[in-house]
Protein backbone atom coordinates (compact mmCIF):
# COMPACT_ATOMS: atom_id res chain seq x y z
CA UNK A 1 0.00 0.00 0.00
CA UNK A 2 1.33 3.36 -0.79
CA UNK A 3 1.69 6.16 1.76
CA UNK A 4 0.07 8.91 1.01
CA UNK A 5 2.30 12.27 0.76
CA UNK A 6 2.46 14.56 3.38
CA UNK A 7 0.78 18.28 2.98
CA UNK A 8 2.99 20.24 2.11
CA UNK A 9 3.76 23.70 4.24
CA UNK A 10 5.65 26.62 2.05
CA UNK A 11 7.09 28.67 3.88
CA UNK A 12 8.82 32.34 2.92
CA UNK A 13 11.12 33.86 4.96
CA UNK A 14 12.30 37.54 4.52
CA UNK A 15 15.66 37.92 5.84
CA UNK A 16 19.76 39.38 5.67
CA UNK A 17 22.96 37.10 6.19
CA UNK A 18 23.71 40.58 8.59
CA UNK A 19 20.96 40.03 11.16
CA UNK A 20 21.84 37.97 14.09
CA UNK A 21 18.14 37.24 14.92
CA UNK A 22 17.51 36.35 11.22
CA UNK A 23 19.70 33.07 12.45
CA UNK A 24 18.28 32.61 15.66
CA UNK A 25 14.88 32.77 14.66
CA UNK A 26 15.65 30.43 11.81
CA UNK A 27 16.97 27.72 14.14
CA UNK A 28 13.42 28.17 16.17
CA UNK A 29 12.08 27.47 13.58
CA UNK A 30 13.98 24.19 12.64
CA UNK A 31 12.46 23.00 16.10
CA UNK A 32 9.31 23.73 14.43
CA UNK A 33 9.81 21.20 11.33
CA UNK A 34 11.44 18.79 14.12
CA UNK A 35 7.83 18.95 15.92
CA UNK A 36 5.69 18.20 12.74
CA UNK A 37 8.04 15.68 11.34
CA UNK A 38 5.88 12.68 9.24
CA UNK A 39 2.64 15.44 9.86
CA UNK A 40 3.63 18.23 7.31
CA UNK A 41 6.41 18.73 4.45
CA UNK A 42 8.14 22.25 4.83
CA UNK A 43 8.97 23.62 1.43
CA UNK A 44 11.43 26.57 2.53
CA UNK A 45 12.12 29.71 0.22
CA UNK A 46 14.40 32.57 1.37
CA UNK A 47 14.00 36.42 0.16
CA UNK A 48 16.09 39.61 0.74
CA UNK A 49 16.11 42.24 3.03
CA UNK A 50 19.04 44.27 3.25
CA UNK A 51 19.06 45.89 7.27
CA UNK A 52 21.59 48.36 6.11
CA UNK A 53 21.65 49.06 1.88
CA UNK A 54 23.45 51.75 2.32
CA UNK A 55 26.75 50.09 3.50
CA UNK A 56 29.66 50.97 2.09
CA UNK A 57 32.52 48.58 0.70
CA UNK A 58 34.64 48.65 3.46
CA UNK A 59 31.68 47.65 5.89
CA UNK A 60 31.37 49.43 9.81
CA UNK A 61 32.93 48.22 13.08
CA UNK A 62 30.33 46.00 14.72
CA UNK A 63 29.96 47.91 17.89
CA UNK A 64 30.35 51.78 16.18
CA UNK A 65 27.30 50.37 13.96
CA UNK A 66 25.10 49.50 16.58
CA UNK A 67 25.80 52.05 18.53
CA UNK A 68 24.92 54.74 15.85
CA UNK A 69 22.30 53.56 14.14
CA UNK A 70 20.45 52.34 17.72
CA UNK A 71 22.06 54.97 20.10
CA UNK A 72 23.23 52.74 22.81
CA UNK A 73 26.20 53.22 24.53
CA UNK A 74 29.13 51.09 24.30
CA UNK A 75 28.04 49.05 27.69
CA UNK A 76 24.63 48.60 26.21
CA UNK A 77 26.16 46.91 23.10
CA UNK A 78 28.46 44.60 24.47
CA UNK A 79 25.50 43.65 27.15
CA UNK A 80 23.31 42.78 24.18
CA UNK A 81 25.74 40.87 22.23
CA UNK A 82 26.25 38.80 25.09
CA UNK A 83 22.31 38.13 25.20
CA UNK A 84 22.47 37.42 21.74
CA UNK A 85 25.65 34.75 22.10
CA UNK A 86 23.79 33.25 24.39
CA UNK A 87 20.98 32.54 23.02
CA UNK A 88 22.42 31.28 19.82
CA UNK A 89 24.37 29.19 21.93
CA UNK A 90 21.82 27.49 23.46
CA UNK A 91 20.35 26.82 19.88
CA UNK A 92 23.36 24.91 18.92
CA UNK A 93 25.10 27.97 16.92
CA UNK A 94 28.48 30.08 17.71
CA UNK A 95 28.44 33.99 17.76
CA UNK A 96 32.45 34.53 17.95
CA UNK A 97 32.14 38.61 17.73
CA UNK A 98 35.89 39.80 18.64
CA UNK A 99 37.15 43.20 18.35
CA UNK A 100 37.37 43.36 14.79
CA UNK A 101 34.05 42.17 13.65
CA UNK A 102 31.94 44.22 11.15
CA UNK A 103 29.03 44.89 9.39
CA UNK A 104 29.01 44.29 5.78
CA UNK A 105 27.74 45.11 2.74
CA UNK A 106 24.72 41.55 1.81
CA UNK A 107 23.62 42.62 -1.41
CA UNK A 108 26.05 40.22 -3.79
CA UNK A 109 24.85 37.56 -0.82
CA UNK A 110 21.34 38.19 -1.83
CA UNK A 111 22.30 37.65 -5.11
CA UNK A 112 23.53 34.59 -4.92
CA UNK A 113 20.68 33.44 -2.33
CA UNK A 114 18.21 34.78 -5.32
CA UNK A 115 20.56 32.26 -7.76
CA UNK A 116 20.29 29.25 -5.71
CA UNK A 117 16.63 29.72 -5.50
CA UNK A 118 16.03 29.95 -8.71
CA UNK A 119 17.90 27.10 -9.23
CA UNK A 120 15.69 25.12 -7.43
CA UNK A 121 12.65 23.48 -8.56
CA UNK A 122 9.90 23.79 -6.38
CA UNK A 123 10.01 20.16 -4.91
CA UNK A 124 13.58 21.10 -3.67
CA UNK A 125 12.65 23.98 -2.05
CA UNK A 126 13.22 22.62 1.05
CA UNK A 127 14.50 22.76 4.78
CA UNK A 128 17.31 20.86 3.50
CA UNK A 129 17.34 22.55 0.04
CA UNK A 130 21.17 24.20 -1.60
CA UNK A 131 19.32 27.77 -0.70
CA UNK A 132 18.71 26.80 2.78
CA UNK A 133 22.56 25.44 2.75
CA UNK A 134 23.91 28.14 1.20
CA UNK A 135 21.40 31.00 3.74
CA UNK A 136 23.33 28.49 6.91
CA UNK A 137 26.84 28.92 5.28
CA UNK A 138 26.51 32.94 4.53
CA UNK A 139 25.77 33.06 8.59
CA UNK A 140 28.75 30.55 9.54
CA UNK A 141 30.85 32.40 7.65
CA UNK A 142 30.05 36.01 8.67
CA UNK A 143 29.03 35.42 13.01
CA UNK A 144 31.07 32.19 13.26
CA UNK A 145 33.80 32.37 11.03
CA UNK A 146 34.38 36.44 10.99
CA UNK A 147 34.60 36.50 7.12
CA UNK A 148 33.76 39.09 5.33
CA UNK A 149 30.69 37.92 3.10
CA UNK A 150 30.87 40.99 0.95
CA UNK A 151 34.02 39.86 -0.72
CA UNK A 152 33.50 37.92 -3.70
CA UNK A 153 36.24 35.27 -3.35
CA UNK A 154 34.76 34.34 0.29
CA UNK A 155 31.05 34.12 -1.45
CA UNK A 156 32.82 31.89 -4.47
CA UNK A 157 33.91 29.93 -1.29
CA UNK A 158 30.61 29.83 0.45
CA UNK A 159 28.33 28.98 -2.68
CA UNK A 160 30.93 25.70 -3.43
CA UNK A 161 30.99 24.65 -0.22
CA UNK A 162 27.66 23.84 -0.45
CA UNK A 163 27.74 22.05 -3.94
CA UNK A 164 26.97 25.12 -6.08
CA UNK A 165 29.41 25.76 -9.25
CA UNK A 166 32.15 28.10 -8.14
CA UNK A 167 32.66 29.24 -11.63
CA UNK A 168 29.06 29.84 -12.06
CA UNK A 169 29.06 31.87 -8.59
CA UNK A 170 32.01 34.03 -9.79
CA UNK A 171 30.48 34.66 -13.03
CA UNK A 172 27.86 36.21 -11.15
CA UNK A 173 29.39 37.84 -8.52
CA UNK A 174 31.66 39.38 -11.56
CA UNK A 175 28.92 40.60 -13.20
CA UNK A 176 25.23 42.68 -12.30
CA UNK A 177 23.31 38.84 -12.56
CA UNK A 178 20.56 38.89 -10.40
CA UNK A 179 20.36 42.31 -8.90
CA UNK A 180 17.27 43.68 -10.36
CA UNK A 181 15.82 40.57 -9.05
CA UNK A 182 16.77 41.29 -5.88
CA UNK A 183 15.74 44.75 -5.96
CA UNK A 184 12.70 43.90 -7.49
CA UNK A 185 11.75 41.30 -4.21
CA UNK A 186 13.07 43.72 -1.60
CA UNK A 187 10.57 46.37 -3.45
CA UNK A 188 7.98 43.59 -3.36
CA UNK A 189 7.93 42.73 0.54
CA UNK A 190 8.42 46.57 1.52
CA UNK A 191 5.67 47.06 -0.50
CA UNK A 192 3.61 44.67 2.03
CA UNK A 193 4.88 46.37 5.35
CA UNK A 194 7.79 44.05 5.89
CA UNK A 195 10.08 46.58 7.65
CA UNK A 196 11.86 44.56 10.09
CA UNK A 197 13.27 40.88 10.11
CA UNK A 198 13.09 38.12 10.40
CA UNK A 199 9.24 37.63 9.03
CA UNK A 200 7.82 34.24 8.15
CA UNK A 201 5.20 34.56 5.19
CA UNK A 202 2.57 31.67 4.90
CA UNK A 203 0.48 32.14 1.48
CA UNK A 204 1.61 35.61 0.85
CA UNK A 205 0.58 36.31 4.48
CA UNK A 206 2.82 37.14 7.85
CA UNK A 207 2.49 33.85 9.62
CA UNK A 208 4.73 35.12 12.17
CA UNK A 209 7.10 38.24 13.02
CA UNK A 210 10.32 38.20 14.46
CA UNK A 211 12.46 35.36 16.21
CA UNK A 212 9.50 34.10 17.96
CA UNK A 213 9.71 30.46 20.40
CA UNK A 214 9.19 27.61 18.86
CA UNK A 215 5.76 27.31 21.01
CA UNK A 216 4.16 30.19 18.61
CA UNK A 217 4.60 29.07 15.76
CA UNK A 218 3.36 25.62 16.59
CA UNK A 219 0.56 26.77 17.72
CA UNK A 220 -0.41 28.78 14.90
CA UNK A 221 0.27 26.31 12.64
CA UNK A 222 -1.63 23.65 14.37
CA UNK A 223 -4.17 26.33 14.15
CA UNK A 224 -4.15 27.57 10.54
CA UNK A 225 -2.87 25.12 9.11
CA UNK A 226 -3.58 21.72 10.37
CA UNK A 227 -7.27 22.70 11.95
CA UNK A 228 -8.35 24.02 9.04
CA UNK A 229 -7.19 21.60 6.51
CA UNK A 230 -9.20 18.63 8.58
Amino acid sequence: MTTPPLPRLGVEIVSDVMCPWCIIGWLKFQRVIDHFRGRLDFRVQWHPFELNPDMPPEGEDAAAHVMRKYGVSAEQSRANTGRLAAIAADLGFAFNRGPDFRMRNSFDAHRLLTWAGASEAPDQQAATGVQTALKLALFTAHFTDNRDVSDHAVLADVAASVGLDRERATAILASGEFGEMVRTEEGWWADRNITGVPAVIRGGQMLIPGAQDPEVFIRVIEKKVLAAAA
